[in-house]
């Protein structure tokens, strides 16, 4: 019953998430409201970490079921994809080397913010 009862509260909170979705006058996706909507849940205390627990952990342990969907899909485009694969591997270079140059420059920024907190501190 509890597993139940956590997995209602976690579809429940998609359900909203996906609501508050389709109600904001720009397009944002229902899953990232979600997630915004736990985090601040969680940090508030309103909603207690025991209570999404273990059937968030089962999720995460069995995460690669997860995405036989997604890539059945796209064997079903095979024909698309093969006509455009150059342009979807020059996309998919640059946005790893540019994730990977911002999460580098990000690194860098936070540590220099916390020397100069840190200097601040002990002044």
């Amino acid at each position: 019953m509890r597993y139940l009862t956590q997995l209602a509260i976690i579809f429940g909170l998609c359900l909203v998430g996906d609501l508050i979705s389709s109600l904001l006058p720009f397009s944002f996706p229902g899953s990232v409201v979600t997630m915004l909507l736990v985090l601040v849940l969680l940090s508030t205390k309103v909603l207690k970490e025991q209570s999404l627990g273990e059937s968030a952990d089962f999720m995460l342990k069995n995460m690669t079921f997860f995405f036989i969907p997604p890539g059945v899909s796209i064997v079903r485009y095979m024909d698309i994809i093969h006509s455009i694969w150059w342009q979807l591997f020059v996309v998919n270079i640059v946005s790893v080397i540019t994730c990977f140059a911002a999460a580098s420059w990000t690194v860098v920024l936070v540590t220099r913010l916390q020397k100069i907190l840190g200097r601040k501190q002990h002044a």
